[in-house]
């Protein structure tokens, strides 16, 4: 199985920290990705606030469309080694242990 962490994957994430607003983020993701692939990204990231806040799986692919799969994937990534998904939840203030039906409001 191919590393994802190449120079070349290194070289677009200094892209990535170049951005200083949402517009900016919206403008240059949506040229880098597909409508679909920006869909698919902000369905994990919300997969990931969801099952912070503890909601089920079964509510998580009603809300989302993600596959059950994809659901337990970003679970595995949620308590995995890297803790990209933590660091953000953290900084983001989206603590553990909340209500998840103010989660499924926002979703």
């Amino acid at each position: 199985m191919p590393t994802w962490n190449t120079p070349k994957t290194r070289n677009l994430l200094n892209a990535v920290l170049q951005l200083k607003s949402q517009d900016e983020a919206r403008r240059f993701f949506r040229d880098l990705l597909t409508a679909e692939e920006l869909l698919e990204f902000s369905r994990r990231w919300q997969a990931a606030q969801l099952l912070n806040q503890k909601v089920p799986y079964t509510k998580i692919v009603k809300v989302t469309g993600l596959s059950s799969t994809t659901v337990a994937r970003v679970q595995c990534w949620l308590q995995g080694k890297l803790g990209g998904y933590r660091l953000m939840l953290n900084r983001l203030g989206h603590h553990a242990h909340a209500s998840p039906h103010s989660r499924l409001k926002e979703a």
